[in-house]
């Protein structure tokens, strides 16, 4: 699902939705069909909610090595998108930190 090395520059990049308070150095979009059924039989390692917003953030373990972000949009809709394990893991200290961010128990 993640993979390493140069980032297109013709645009077709993947980016995670501007609400994120972190950026990570590699994703990669999913289908919702690949998405939800990763998600279905993966380990959920945390959710989050935006403050004041409609958003909803979770992180689900896919293999030993890569994880994946489901967002819930505020119209209800899912985004799927597959990250490296280790880069998620750099950047979660900007998520738990953001006050914007509070974490679902």
């Amino acid at each position: 699902m993640a993979t390493r090395g140069p980032q297109p520059t013709d645009g077709t990049a993947a980016g995670l939705p501007r609400v994120v308070p972190f950026d990570v150095p590699q994703v990669t979009r999913l289908s919702w069909e690949l998405g939800s059924r990763v998600v279905e039989d993966g380990v959920e390692l945390g959710t989050w909610e935006r403050v004041g917003g409609a958003w909803t953030l979770s992180i689900f373990r896919a293999t030993s090595e890569t994880v994946v972000l489901r967002f819930q949009t505020p119209a209800g809709r899912e985004r799927f998108y597959g990250a490296a394990e280790m880069d998620i893991d750099s950047v979660r200290p900007e998520l738990v930190a953001a006050p914007e961010w509070e974490q679902s128990e």
